[in-house]
């Protein structure tokens, strides 16, 4: 797998959260992103265009991977300043760290063979060991998940 390693400094994200699991992370997620997106022109001092798909986890071992675990999810924007936060919305810290980063491209509904994959062999034989921080994906404007041609960025939070 192809990936560059970042070193990023704390990062500052506004949006919204819900408590779900990997059975239900799909659906969960969609409902997530029609509350926010049609919200997101809402929020000041945004860097970038791009939206965050962002999961917190209590601790994550995919050695005793739990479909019925549940997180934290969040879909959100990055900002540079959190002086205003739009009633409804939360903010997230994500703490600095080093983060390994890849591109997928495909849908939404096979990005769980690529994470199966990075997570249940990739990363267990490389160099890295996943940290306890939070995991994202950086989308671009016109993001569809729908679309097999659909590019993202995964953040994997290692040490």
């Amino acid at each position: 797998m192809n990936y560059k390693l970042v070193k990023s400094e704390d990062v500052f994200m506004i949006g919204i959260k819900a408590q779900m699991s990997f059975q239900t992370i799909n659906e969960e997620t969609g409902k997530l992103a029609r509350q926010f997106m049609p919200r997101r022109h809402e929020v000041k001092n945004r860097v970038g265009t791009h939206t965050m798909s962002l999961q917190r986890y209590n601790h994550f071992d995919f050695k005793s991977f739990n479909p019925s675990l549940t997180f934290e999810k969040w879909v959100g924007v990055e900002v540079s300043d959190a002086s205003f936060i739009p009633e409804g919305m939360e903010l997230l810290t994500i703490p600095a760290g080093n983060y390994l980063v890849f591109k997928y491209q495909g849908t939404a509904q096979d990005f769980p063979q690529f994470w199966q994959q990075l997570h249940g062999y990739w990363l267990p034989n490389s160099e890295f060991e996943l940290d306890n921080r939070p995991h994202f994906e950086k989308l671009p404007e016109g993001y569809n998940p729908m679309d097999s041609e659909s590019e993202e960025e995964v953040w994997v939070p290692v040490k």
